[in-house]
């Protein structure tokens, strides 16, 4: 069967636009002209612009420049694209128009021609609902776009993105809590090094990724400010009185979150710092995790050549040509996305190096890769905890038996023998095969009574400030 179309104009001429769309010329313009990554604005981003449109709608109407009925439709047809009823109509790729205005046009005419429809008229007349006289009322691509890369990342933030990164590390206080008084080999440069307890090897893991993410949640704070009623560089032109502040509350009202106006508007419309802050802290947030997952894939190294001290679950078989292996997946599953996030990071900081006078033209980009970030690490931390973290086991013997074997024990001789001699037994037992108290009995270097209480656990990890908390 033929596709039916419907012929629209813009400013250029007249546009095919297939005719089950609810977009209109300038969004089809723009599907012709870039088809290029297959990739659009994904979910958050386009909830975000709805509720851009809806506020906007709510304060034009409050501020007396937009009817009740226009704006009654409007608002309902913006609070459709919220839901995500129309997310297919949404088809602008991310390689677009400088600042994102195929996106900011692609919005505001599915709303227009949804809000005609919903007022009684077809699809395609502009006559009761514009989408630039009407839907865009107010504003610009210039400060849309930046404030829907703050709601949409803010939003995500805190309703995905802390929570999951919240529960691996109760996770992991779960784990210390099991297996925090187990004793074993520490290592430095890879080598043997001092014991310490798994509860304080764990308790590494732990503080990193807590101040990480509080890390995180400072961003917050520049993405809760927003500019909208900026419109094109800032200076609000064609905005009414009162318009910013009703619509920023009003976005507020509709998420439950403390967004409010930027106190920085020019500084904001120039800019995309609170994009650049965020990623920034999410790569030093990837940058622990993934020392995390690497060490994770360490620990359980083996199961019979590594070092095997920490058993991960099996989740799936390792090998197309091995039988029985199984491999850390889980981990390296995380260590592949925190080399995306640290990517998006580089995206996102060359972007913001472009930009220029009074408005940054790269926000797509800096939206796609922020919310990948987002959403990567989102999705990854909840199936590590769930299919590694929470399976995690530590073999306890496998502990005790390779820290008898390391050779940094002699590290507790230096205050019985000093420091050159100690080195000498550790350099013996290492020639002859034997183990560092194996050399003090034989060589009788200190009495059975002395060695066992040198190298006792309590005497070789200090408790004094409880480093496993």
């Amino acid at each position: 069967m033929a596709k039916e179309y419907r012929v629209q104009k813009d400013s250029l001429g007249e546009v095919r636009i297939p005719s089950d769309r609810y977009y209109g010329a300038q969004t089809q313009r723009a599907v012709e002209n870039f088809p290029i990554s297959g990739w659009r604005l994904p979910r958050p981003f386009i909830r975000a612009q709805g509720l851009i449109k809806a506020a906007a709608a709510h304060a034009n109407h409050a501020c007396g420049d937009l009817d009740k009925k226009r704006a009654d439709a409007v608002i309902q047809a913006a609070e459709e694209v919220i839901e995500g009823r129309w997310d297919e109509h949404f088809v602008v790729d991310v390689y677009q128009a400088g600042a994102g205005t195929s996106q900011n046009m692609n919005a505001n005419e599915v709303i227009a021609n949804r809000a005609t429809e919903l007022l009684g008229g077809k699809v395609g007349d502009t006559s009761q609902v514009h989408p630039n006289d009407h839907v865009n009322r107010g504003q610009s691509t210039n400060d849309t776009i930046h404030t829907a890369i703050n709601i949409s990342a803010a939003e995500e933030l805190v309703h995905r993105l802390l929570p999951a990164g919240e529960a691996l590390i109760d996770s992991l206080r779960q784990k210390q809590a099991a297996f925090g008084d187990i004793v074993k080999s520490g290592r430095t440069h890879l080598q043997d090094a001092v014991p310490l307890k798994v509860g304080q090897e764990l308790s590494g893991y732990i503080g990193s990724l807590e101040h990480a993410l509080s890390g995180v949640k400072e961003s917050l704070d520049l993405l809760y400010q927003l500019s909208l009623g900026g419109n094109a560089v800032g200076t609000g032109i064609n905005t009414p009185d009162g318009y910013a502040a009703e619509a920023v509350e009003e976005i507020a009202r509709r998420t439950g979150l403390p967004f409010r106006q930027s106190e920085y508007r020019f500084a904001f419309m120039q800019n995309t710092g609170a994009a650049l802050k965020a990623s920034s802290a999410l790569k030093v947030f990837a940058i622990h995790l993934d020392k995390l997952a690497s060490d994770l894939r360490l620990l359980s190294s083996g199961p019979r050549t590594g070092l095997a001290e920490f058993r991960l679950p099996a989740v799936q078989p390792g090998s197309s040509i091995m039988p029985g292996k199984v491999n850390p997946v889980m981990a390296e599953m995380m260590n592949m996305i925190t080399v995306q996030v640290i990517g998006n990071d580089a995206a996102i900081s060359a972007a913001g190096q472009h930009a220029q006078l009074e408005l940054n033209v790269m926000m797509p980009v800096i939206a796609h890769n922020l919310l990948h970030s987002i959403h990567i690490l989102t999705q990854g931390m909840d199936a590590l905890r769930e299919r590694c973290i929470e399976g995690l086991e530590v073999d306890k013997d496998r502990c005790q038996e390779l820290m008898e074997q390391s050779l940094a024990l002699a590290t507790a001789l230096n205050p019985s023998i000093g420091y050159d001699r100690a080195a000498e037994v550790a350099k013996q037992a290492y020639r002859e095969g034997k183990t560092v108290r194996q050399v003090i009995l034989e060589e009788g270097i200190l009495s059975r009574e002395e060695t066992d209480q040198v190298l006792d656990p309590d005497h070789l990890i200090p408790t004094e400030d409880d480093q496993a908390r």
